[in-house]
């Protein structure tokens, strides 16, 4: 029985399917990855934005239409999104804590909250 035994060696692939790849083993040094970064000034060039109507908006020419959606709102005290607004004061608050904060505040300090947002409201 001894005789019967026949000796192989044993193939394995050079990479396993369930092992991640290191990047260094898959880009030895001095390869590229394949992907370059274009700077701005090549993009212009390939755009050829002298062709392009005046009123069109591109890289050069910032002007654009106003925006089709409505401006966002802020609360006055703390900068988050404002869904609401205090009837009495004009102010726009985030959350029940603020709208505490903002009726207990004197009217020297609202008439400055409404000032820094252009809005000055003279309550009454």
């Amino acid at each position: 029985m001894e005789s019967e035994v026949v000796k192989t060696d044993m193939v394995l692939p050079l990479t396993l399917g369930f092992k991640k790849v290191q990047t260094a083993d898959k880009y030895p040094k001095g390869q590229s990855r394949g992907r370059q970064w274009k700077h701005l000034r090549y993009l212009l060039q390939a755009a050829d934005a002298s062709s392009l109507p005046p009123d069109r908006p591109n890289y050069l020419n910032i002007q654009s239409p106003p925006s089709i959606y409505p401006p966002k709102r802020y609360c006055d005290i703390t900068g988050f999104e404002a869904p609401y607004m205090d009837p009495r004061t004009k102010l726009r608050y985030a959350d029940p804590e603020v709208f505490k904060q903002i009726r207990m505040l004197p009217d020297e300090y609202v008439q400055r909250y409404l000032a820094l947002r252009n809005a000055a409201v003279v309550l009454r």
